[in-house]
């Protein structure tokens, strides 16, 4: 997911999954995540199991990571550092009351890709990526279900950061179809979706084309 030095003409925004907050029904679910993937370009899937005990995140990534990496799509775990690294993912994300980003890297080895949450707070943003952060990400943009938010940053934080900025940022929060395109004309590298694939109402296959669609469109 790493980015070059902006250019005059940017790649176009990539998409970004996150997994719903819990699973049910795992198998089931992974034949979804076949649809998605098959239906068009993914970047990543975040795998974020916020309440579930270790074991069931760990039969979720042996589930899902060889679907995800079949097609290509990097694997990241929410928050955890550790089992990321014991279950082999590619990366992990941690959020601001989560594992620092050096301990993090120190944990994960030098090539794991380690994303940052930071909210509205370019600051923050800063020591993630001075911290070696592989990109970094701002939210909620828009209201969302998904999960609690406090933070609303502005559209204008992707453009300053994308201008002044090599790490590559990742949007998130709330963003659907409708909206991704001014998320992308804004300035993100990367839109984080859950809700705007999973509960589209032609699913997930058909929400991953219309976001590409609309990502590619928006340059």
């Amino acid at each position: 997911m790493a980015r070059q030095p902006a250019t005059p003409a940017r790649p176009p925004c990539q998409l970004y999954l996150i997994t719903p907050p819990a699973l049910a029904d795992l198998e089931a679910f992974a034949g979804l995540l076949e649809q998605a993937l098959s239906a068009g370009p993914v970047a990543a899937l975040q795998i974020r199991l916020k309440d579930a005990p270790d074991d069931q995140i760990r039969a979720a990534v042996a589930r899902l990571a060889p679907v995800a990496q079949a097609h290509g799509v990097a694997v990241i775990l929410n928050d955890r550092p550790d089992l990321a690294r014991a279950t082999g993912c590619d990366g992990v994300h941690v959020g601001q009351e989560d594992a620092p980003v050096a301990e993090a890297r120190r944990i994960m080895g030098p090539d794991a890709m380690i994303g940052a949450t930071c909210h509205d707070s370019r600051h923050l943003a800063m020591e993630a990526a001075e911290a070696g952060a592989d990109y970094v990400a701002f939210g909620a943009f828009f209201p969302t279900d998904t999960k609690a938010t406090t933070h609303r940053p502005e559209l204008v934080e992707l453009t300053i950061w994308q201008e002044t900025m090599e790490t590559p940022c990742v949007a998130i929060g709330g963003i659907t179809v409708e909206n991704a395109a001014q998320v992308a004309a804004a300035g993100a590298d990367f839109v984080a979706v859950s809700a705007g694939v999973w509960n589209h109402p032609e699913g997930p296959a058909a929400a991953v084309r219309a976001f590409n669609a609309v990502l590619e469109s928006a340059f």
